[in-house]
Order: C-alpha cells, then structure tokens, then sequence
C-alpha cells in the first residue's frame, strides 16, 4: 500500500511513502502521520492511498499518529477547493482546517490521577485515624481527583497510595477535559414565540433542511458521478454554486438590528437536531462574547434536543481548543460556534451552517490561505447537502446582489422584534460645534445633554469611537516635527496610561517625548492631536465625574476574563456608560440601553477602498441598533464632519435598499465587485525602487498570460495606500473580472513559472476586502 502524503511545508508537491505491514489497520485518508524527509522525521497529512507509485525506493512511514483521523473525507475535499480557488499550495489549506493543538505530533488531553472507591472488603485493613478520615471523604464523594483529595484532607499523596495497597482505593490516570464554561451557570430557555416575519422565515429554511423526497423509479444504471467533481456555475459567486441550487439552500436572512434572526437560527438549529443533524455557528470573532455563547448553551444543553455545544475561537487556551474540537469529532458534540475557522468543524452529518453578520470582514483570513469563511460555508453546505443561513442587518454588498438575481433566497424581517421600535437617530454637524466652540469638541451639545438625562433617568449609554489610544500623532507647533513609525507610512498614536507612542500596524513602540526629538529645536510645547477611546474616556470623567465608566478596546481586554467582567457589569447595571472601538458595535443586547453615540462618524470614510461607504454605513446602522432594544425608545447621536454624505444619511433612515442601489451604480460605473470579482497581488520587499521595477514587469507578463480573460480589467501597478508596513514597500497590482475560477486557475501556472528576486515576496488574495 501507499500512502499519498501532504507535508506540513508549502511545497505545493505531494509524496509517496510505503505503509509497513504493521501500520496498515491504521493507516486511512486524513490520518496524520510523521515521516521521514531528507535528513529528519516532518508531519504531514495522508490525502490519498495507491496501490502502486511511479517513484521508485519509495520510503516508509515512521508513524501514524492520533486513534482516528483528523481529518474528515468532506473537509479534506474543501481543503482542495481552497487550494484551487484561492491559488494556495494544499499543505496551506490542510494547515487552516486543523487547530494546532489537534496538529501536534503528541496527544494534547490533559490527564489528571483520580481516586475512586473499591467495594468494601471484609473484615477491613486497621486503618489509623489519618486514614480512616480520608476513606471517609472518599466513600462521601466516590470518586474524585487525587489533587481535590489531598487538598479536602490535608494530606499526602503517599498515605493514599497506602490505601489503595490495602486495596480499599484504586487511583487512575484519566482523560480531564478542559471546559472554558465549566464554571458558568447557565439557565435553560424554552423556544419564543414568533411574529409572522419569523415564522416566515423559519418555514423557508426548515423546507430546505428536509431530505429530498425519493425518486419515482430507480435510475437506469450508469457511471458512477465523482465525488470531488467540480460545482456547476463556479463562476458565479464566491461559493462556486449554479443559479438553481442555493435558491432552495443558502439564505439571505436581513433583519434589522433587534429583529430576532438569533430566535430564527436556534429554531432552525432545533430541527436540525431532531433530524439527527449537527449545525456549526459561525459569529465575528469580536461578536463571540459570553452573551452569545450563554444563548446556545442556555437552549441546547437542556430539553429534547440536548447536545454539548463547542465553542472555537481564539480567546481560548490551546488545552481547551483541543478539547473542544475533539468533543466534535468524537460526536459528543454536534453545535460548533465559533470565529472563522469555526467553518472547518468536524460536524458530522452537517444540517446546518449559520453566518451570522456576514457582511463582517473578519471573516476573510489575512494570512494564506486568505479564504472567507462564508464563502468556504457555503461551498461546504452544498457539498454536504446542508443549508446555510447568512444573517445580516447590513448584508454585503455581494451577498445582497446574488439574493437580488435569485443565486441566495432572500428572507426578509422589516420589523423589531416584540414591536419594539428604531431608535431616532440625530446627525450632528461637527462643523457648526467646532466653530461654536473655536476647535472641534469632543461631545456635541445635544450629545452632552442627551447623556445626562441618560444619568439622570438610570438609563445607560454607549459611547462608538473606532480609534484606540489617547491621541492619533504628536506634532511639534514650533518647527513641524511629526512621530511617525520608522518601519510603516504611518504616524504613531500616544497611549498616555503608557506614556508611550505605538504603531498600530507594526507594533513599534517608544516612550512619549516631554520635548521635541529633533536636535535643532527641542520645543517643549510639543502637542497632541487627534482623538481616541482613552481620551475619550478621560473626557467623560472629566464632564459626568459621578458617571460609573468602563472602556472596551484591546488595550484594556488583556486577560481572558476581562471581556465577560466588563459586560457583566454593564448587564446587572454598574456601569452608566460604555466606551468602546467596534467590538461594542455588534452582538450585545441590554434593554436599558438609551442612548448611543457614534463620536466621529466619518473617521474611515474618506479611505483609498472603494468599500469605505459600504464599511461607514454597516457600521452606523449596527452602533444604532444597540440603542432601544427594551421598552423605553432609544435615540442615537451621529457626530460627523460630512454630514450629508450619502453613507452617513441611509444609515439615519436606516434605508439599507435606498443606499445598495446608489452604491451599485458607482460600482458598475466602475467595475468593482459585485459587479465583477477581483484579486489583488501585491509585492513586498525593503527596497522600493526593486519592489516598483519587479511590480511593472509582472503587470506585462500578466497581461500577456492572462489575454485569453476577454474582460480583464487590470489595474496597476501603483503604490499600496499604505506604502510602507512592517518594513516593507508594497506595490499593488488589480485583476477584475466576472470568471473569477478562470482567473484562478490561469493565475496559479502563470505565478508558479515566475521568477522573483529573492528577497521579495507576492501574495496573492482571490476577492480581497482590504485594500490598503
């Protein structure tokens, strides 16, 4: 037998090795295994078995490695289909699907020595008071961790071993799972009833869980249809699907913020269920608070449809992601929630896939493989025969478009749930203010007043500036000196609780001058300008010193636990006012929330991306949405220094139609997606000059390989808005076209024969969302 292996290196190659006879009963496609390369011993993954190989002296496998493969024949499939679409080598995506603790060569569990107690003997061993004391806590509990015992007992660990020489104790080592919740008491919910919008919706997506009814009559027989074959229409949307097959199973479910679309997934979950199928969940990794966790274990881990659910993401310890994603393979799970890489869940059989916010960019990998998640969601689902359900007050702009020409069935919910109603939202012209007050405040009049009536009445607020730090530069009024960051194009921003200036691209960090640092001037009145969430919040003790305040940004969420305390309090009532970056802007509900203010509204609007009405105006209407969601009506303050921008005055009214159709003209003035689809290849290197010359030469082989693409629009090479990060010069050069799988699959021969000076790297991002 051979066994076709992908190593954990990105060799964009696959290798032969034999299976010793005694490694064959383990050997199977998507086991792990460690194998000999050259000089030294690699992991690697098997992704196929042979029964013979054109190489010859073929090498054997040193070890196979876990109690059952890690990797499942339909995720191992997605993995390829990554790897083609997103013009990656395998090994990449294999790398993606696998957290890294499941990837390790050793076993990750954690074992822990337990005490359990034997069936008493007669007559019983004289034990001495010591003893007879710690059998009597061991017959209490009947089994339970040596540690705990030691500790109950205040004892050692060898008066125990002598009870179990006397055969009245056995101790063990065993599996013990880390469970992030463990400690968490959680109450179970029953389903809420649904108002008609709702049921609607919930109906669409139950019909389309439903098996496929039976054929009349059995087919004539004929060849058997591959199993990796290629979806049909792949060109037309991220997800590779024809026009006919996602109208029955992927949705589009737009509600408007406090509509209930959680109530609508944790039903359509339910049924999910009761058919025996599992449901991964997929949220922005800022939006997986403890709240939204609570939701599903609250109606899952009770009632008819009890079942563990696991939860994966990053704010986990490697221990306890390990442990979590072996709940679900094992089977003894079968909810996943989690972040992006949540998508690759071992849920088998797969019912249902939710995406909820999917308009979210944090969904898009920044790293290779740079693959979105709910395209990657959607490409799974139809492979398993699953639905998915993309949820969304503020859908993207590409999700919208394919519901709009029938790719994705549309579901509607116009209204709040409970009949709670929109928050009234006021835009404030910071313009008038700033002349008003000789110099841009930071609080408009009305947004000053609006929080104190909020102090008053014991209402909260919650306060959206999305720019950490105390102030964005340091700028000398003497000779004009500005910090910038010696390794990116940008200034440094001062953190003042640090006293230190830091880069937010880099990570470049130095002490804040009292003086100018040029040597010809040294001025002492240097200033600080800008805004950020720490200086904001100084303001706001400054202006309501009795006001209780907490700030939500990275720099104050440095352990674990630090995102769920602050929340808390906010829920039960200690904190008056929240200030916070967009981590705050999605996912929370508390219904004593009054007032919202958005500080500066237009700060990433005027940004070279084309997407950056798209992003001001997703972001406006979910900051919105916080305000009013119990009985009391909510109100929201947009500070803006433009304010009649189109962005800013749908979002007021809360119009999501009136602003995708002027946004689609623009785009189709201009050929940008979703019109067309695009990949962006960009160039790094340390010196700018080679980085622009390699760039431009590029760009022409390009236009040479690519000329059978009849609409290829290629623009470029140009400088990144961002020229310079972490050290390097990045030039950037633009593909559109509407054949997104053929510009892929020209793209990977074309870049894999190009030869680029060694210190220079490309990367190469299929239906990019950053453009800088």
């Amino acid at each position: 037998m051979i066994a076709r292996v992908a190593l954990d290196l990105a060799l964009r190659k696959e290798f032969d090795y034999l299976v010793p006879p005694e490694l064959e009963a383990q050997v199977e496609v998507g086991r792990r295994v460690k194998v000999p390369f050259g000089p030294r011993e690699i992991l690697g993954s098997i992704v196929s078995l042979a029964e013979s190989s054109p190489q010859t002296n073929l090498r054997p496998l040193a070890r196979v490695l876990g109690q059952q493969s890690q990797i499942t024949p339909a995720i191992l499939d997605l993995a390829r289909w990554i790897a083609t679409y997103y013009c990656c080598p395998l090994e990449l995506a294999l790398k993606s699907v696998l957290p890294e603790s499941v990837r390790q060569e050793q076993e990750g569990w954690r074992h822990r020595l337990k005490v359990r107690l034997l069936p008493a003997r007669d007559p019983q061993p004289k034990l001495t008071k010591r003893q007879q004391d710690i059998l009597g806590i061991v017959e209490e509990w009947r089994e339970l961790p040596l540690q705990e015992l030691l500790t109950l007992a205040g004892t050692t660990a060898d008066t125990v071993r002598r009870l179990e020489d006397r055969g009245l104790v056995t101790i063990s080592s065993e599996i013990a799972e880390r469970d992030p919740y463990a400690t968490d008491h959680i109450l179970p919910t029953d389903p809420l009833p649904l108002n008609p919008e709702q049921a609607v919706a919930l109906q669409a997506i139950l019909a389309a869980l439903e098996p496929a009814p039976a054929p009349a009559s059995s087919p004539a027989p004929g060849p058997e249809p591959e199993s990796a074959a290629p979806l049909p229409s792949k060109d037309l949307a991220p997800a590779a699907v024809s026009a006919a097959a996602p109208a029955k199973s992927t949705f589009l479910l737009h509600g408007v913020t406090g509509s209930g679309k959680t109530e609508v997934y944790l039903q359509a979950i339910a049924h999910a269920l009761g058919q025996g199928k599992g449901a991964i969940v997929l949220v922005p990794e800022i939006s997986l608070t403890p709240q939204t966790v609570e939701r599903f274990k609250a109606r899952f881990n009770h009632g008819p449809h009890r079942t563990l659910v696991a939860v994966l993401h990053s704010h986990l310890s490697s221990g306890e992601r390990h442990d979590e994603w072996q709940k679900i393979r094992q089977g003894r799970a079968r909810i996943a929630i989690g972040a992006r890489s949540a998508v690759f869940a071992p849920v088998h059989p797969l019912g249902l896939i939710i995406v909820d916010e999917e308009h979210e960019h944090s969904y898009k990998q920044e790293e290779a493989p740079r693959y979105h998640a709910r395209d990657v969601a959607i490409v799974r689902a139809q492979r398993a025969g699953a639905a998915v359900v993309l949820g969304s007050a503020t859908p993207s702009m590409e999700s919208y478009h394919h519901a709009r020409r029938g790719k994705y069935h549309l579901l509607e919910l116009k209204h709040r749930a409970d009949n709670a109603r929109m928050p009234i939202v006021r835009v404030i012209d910071m313009r008038t203010e700033a002349r008003k007050a000789k110099g841009p405040p930071v609080f408009s009049h009305a947004l000053h007043e609006a929080i104190l009536q909020r102090l008053e009445r014991k209402e909260q607020t919650i306060l959206f500036l999305n720019r950490r730090g105390f102030s964005t530069s340091l700028q000398c009024t003497q000779c004009g000196f500005v910090a910038g960051c010696p390794n990116c194009s940008v200034s440094l921003t001062y953190h003042r609780h640090k006293q230190r200036l830091c880069c937010h691209i880099c990570g470049h960090e130095e002490t804040a001058p009292t003086v100018c640092p040029e040597p010809t001037c040294k001025n002492s009145a240097i200033r600080y300008s800008g805004l950020g969430t720490e200086r904001l919040e100084d303001a706001l003790r400054k202006a309501f010193p009795h006001a209780r305040i907490a700030r939500m940004d990275s720099d104050t969420l440095q352990r674990k636990e630090d995102y769920r305390k602050i929340l808390s309090e906010f829920r039960v009532g200690r904190t008056d006012i929240l200030v916070g970056t967009q981590m705050i802007a999605k996912g929370l509900h508390f219904p004593n929330v009054t007032l919202v203010g958005i500080v500066y509204a237009d700060l990433g609007l005027h940004l070279a991306d084309f997407r950056a009405g798209e992003r001001t105006f997703q972001l406006l209407t979910q900051v919105s949405g916080r305000a009013g969601r119990g009985d009391i009506e909510g109100e929201v303050f947009v500070q803006a220094f433009t304010p009649f921008h189109p962005a800013i005055q749908y979002a007021r009214r809360a119009d999501y139609v009136g602003f995708y159709e002027q946004e689609l003209e623009f785009r189709e003035q201009l050929q940008y997606p979703p019109v067309t689809r695009a990949a962006l290849l960009t160039l790094r290197g340390r010196n700018e000059d080679k980085v622009r010359f390699t760039a431009e030469h590029l760009a022409k082989t390009l236009q040479e390989a690519l000329r059978p693409l009849r609409d290829l629009v290629l623009a470029g090479p140009a400088p990144a808005p961002l020229l310079k990060a972490e050290s390097f010069y990045r030039h950037q050069i633009m593909l559109r076209t509407k054949s997104m799988s053929r510009l892929a699959s020209m793209l990977t021969p074309c870049l894999a024969d190009l030869k680029l000076p060694d210190d220079l790297r490309l990367t190469v991002d299929i239906d990019p969302v950053n453009l800088l």
